[in-house]
């Protein structure tokens, strides 16, 4: 006779990547147990077709509906245009959200002082041909608390690095992008590569920090890091709204 079996339907930022990794954290572990030990054997679907073929094998659309109404092993999708209106809430069937494709995203590239004025046109033919939609665009002069707040975690623990980063994000005019796009936070992030331009350029020379930066400090570019981040850039940066339809924003999941 046969054991029975666990199904479950996950939904998370970036999930294959998240879950493949615990999977193989697990496979590690049961390399390191003795032979009378055992852990339960576990299968994912690898993209995004094969989960909807799967799904629709073991669930109905009852199962996978999300809202606040709905039992404990649902959840609560909300939608915002992002800045001038509160939070508002819907049931959505997830089936439908799988059919729907992927959806559109927003992120902010911040240009630093002294680059776009000289390269505005070149990094807008890039932007067009990967695909992204300029939704917002501003120039403004940082105050040195804003430009505090785009700094990496790492880089505020260092007074001196904040001084130097402060310094020159606030020597001039930037340009702030709203830009929007399928999966549009981890490709802009793909496309810039790291903050330094030595590793960048190490990585892969058309990495933009590659091309356009010269220090850690003057590195051409900040992007939004996380979808978390991306709202609250957009509302930082875009707080009288966008050009553009309603944005669903990315809220960070509890798992």
């Amino acid at each position: 006779m046969c054991s029975p079996v666990l199904v479950c339907a996950l939904r998370a930022s970036d999930a294959f990547r998240a879950l493949q990794a615990a999977l193989q954290g697990w496979t590690r572990g049961r390399d390191r147990l003795s032979t009378g030990d055992s852990l339960p054997q576990a299968l994912m679907a690898l993209t995004p077709e094969v989960t909807f073929r799967q799904a629709i094998l073991f669930f109905t659309e009852a199962d996978l509906v999300t809202g606040k109404a709905q039992h404990t092993n649902l959840t609560q999708i909300c939608f915002s245009p992002l800045v001038g209106e509160s939070w508002r809430c819907r049931a959505e069937s997830l089936f439908s959200y799988l059919q729907a494709g992927a959806q559109l995203l927003c992120t902010v590239l911040l240009i630093k002082p002294g680059l776009w004025s000289l390269s505005l046109p070149s990094i807008l033919r890039h932007l067009h041909l990967e695909k992204f939609s300029v939704v917002g665009m501003k120039h403004l002069e940082l105050e040195a608390a804003t430009a505090s707040a785009l700094l990496p975690r790492g880089v505020r623990q260092d007074p001196a690095a904040v001084e130097a980063h402060c310094a020159y994000l606030t020597s001039g005019t930037a340009l702030v992008l709203c830009l929007q796009r399928p999966n549009a936070v981890k490709k802009l992030m793909d496309l810039l590569g790291p903050e330094d331009p030595q590793l960048a350029q190490a990585l892969d020379p058309c990495l933009w920090r590659a091309q356009y930066g010269t220090s850690t400090v003057q590195n051409g570019f900040y992007g939004s890091r996380s979808y978390a981040m991306a709202v609250r850039d957009v509302k930082l940066f875009f707080p009288e709204g966008l050009c553009c339809a309603q944005c669903q924003t990315v809220q960070e999941q509890e798992v």
